[in-house]
């Protein structure tokens, strides 16, 4: 479990000593390619850590159409916090885009970290912020920025899915068509674009 351990050690502050220890608070699937881990209408009972593999968290509109908030590829967490936490049923999915390892974390995972190691109280509230900032950063960026903008923070937050999700994905989660997407790339290849001398 290299990613949870180092994710424990590093980010959370957990001595190393310990780290293995936290194996028994946490539950860990193989979840296959297309497998739901949350449906609509169901109440999310976990907090999810990818230890492998990549997942995605989407809701689908009266229309049928599909709208990515969130990929999750390895040691990112992922839950619907709304259900978890205020025990309401989901709007939304989460789903394995490739064969995953997933630690099902309960939601007292991280309490029960800081009665143990207190150190690690500092570390999970500045996750916690962090989760918050990103969301609202994510908000205004739908709202006021231009497609191209958009497409250039999603390469920052996730450097490596590009060549790992479907180009309609992207567009999902940026909130524009793939034709759309299509020109801003060509745009940007235009526009990065060096002749020889």
């Amino acid at each position: 479990m290299k990613n949870i351990n180092n994710y424990l050690a590093k980010v959370l502050d957990v001595p190393l000593e310990n780290v293995n220890t936290c194996s028994l608070h946490y539950e860990i699937k193989k979840i296959p390619k297309n497998q739901f881990l949350l449906q609509y209408g169901e109440i999310c009972r976990y907090i999810f850590f990818v230890e492998k593999g990549l997942l995605k968290m989407y809701s689908i509109d009266k229309n049928g159409k599909e709208h990515i908030i969130q990929f999750a590829p390895e040691s990112w967490l992922l839950s619907d916090r709304s259900s978890l936490y205020f025990n309401e049923k989901s709007v939304y999915y989460i789903e394995a885009i490739e064969d995953s390892e997933v630690l099902y974390l309960h939601p007292d995972f991280f309490n029960g970290l800081v009665e143990q190691f207190p150190n690690s109280i500092e570390k999970s509230d500045i996750l916690v912020q962090k989760h918050i900032r990103t969301l609202q950063n994510r908000i205004n960026s739908l709202l006021g920025e231009t497609a191209e903008e958009r497409y250039l923070h999603f390469i920052k937050t996730y450097p490596d899915l590009l060549l790992r999700v479907p180009q309609w994905m992207i567009a999902s989660y940026l909130g524009i068509t793939p034709e759309s997407l299509s020109r801003v790339r060509k745009e940007l290849a235009r526009k990065n674009f060096v002749p020889d001398k």
